[in-house]
C-alpha cells in the first residue's frame, strides 16, 4: 500500500527541486575552468536544499527535522551567495540571475515560515 504522507507533497521540496533543475541547466554555460570550482559548489549547495528537506522529513522527532530544515536553509544562503558571485563574474546574465534569485528568495521565505511553524 502506498504511503500518502511523503516529503514529495511539500511545496518547499517541489520548488527546491525545480530550482535545482534550473541551476543545473544554467551552470552548463559556465566556463570549463570553473567545472571543479564554482560550478561544483553551486550544484552541491542547490542539491543540498531538497535533499535535507527530504532527509529531515524521514527523521524521528521534531528536533532532528528542524536541524535538517536549518541545514537546507543554510545551503540556500550558500547558493544565493554563489549565484551572486557567478553574476559578478558575468557567468550569469542579469535576467537569469534575477529569476533564479527570486525563486531562491521564495523558497527562503517558505522555509523560514515552515521552521517557525514547526517550532511553535
Amino acid at each position: 500500500m502506498e504511503n500518502n504522507n511523503t516529503f514529495r507533497k511539500l511545496l518547499i521540496w517541489q520548488k527546491s527541486m525545480t530550482l535545482v533543475t534550473e541551476i543545473y541547466k544554467e551552470v552548463k554555460t559556465f566556463p570549463s575552468d570553473e567545472l571543479y570550482a564554482l560550478t561544483s559548489q553551486i550544484k552541491r549547495s542547490a542539491t543540498s536544499i531538497p535533499s535535507n528537506i527530504a532527509e529531515g522529513y524521514g527523521r524521528e522527532g521534531l528536533k532532528d527535522y528542524l536541524r535538517f530544515l536549518n541545514i537546507a536553509l543554510s545551503s540556500l544562503f550558500e547558493l544565493q551567495t554563489q549565484m551572486e558571485i557567478a553574476y559578478n563574474l558575468k557567468y550569469l546574465k542579469e535576467e537569469n540571475f534575477n529569476a533564479l534569485y527570486e525563486n531562491s528568495r521564495e523558497i527562503e521565505r517558505m522555509l523560514t515560515s515552515f521552521i517557525k511553524k514547526i517550532k511553535a
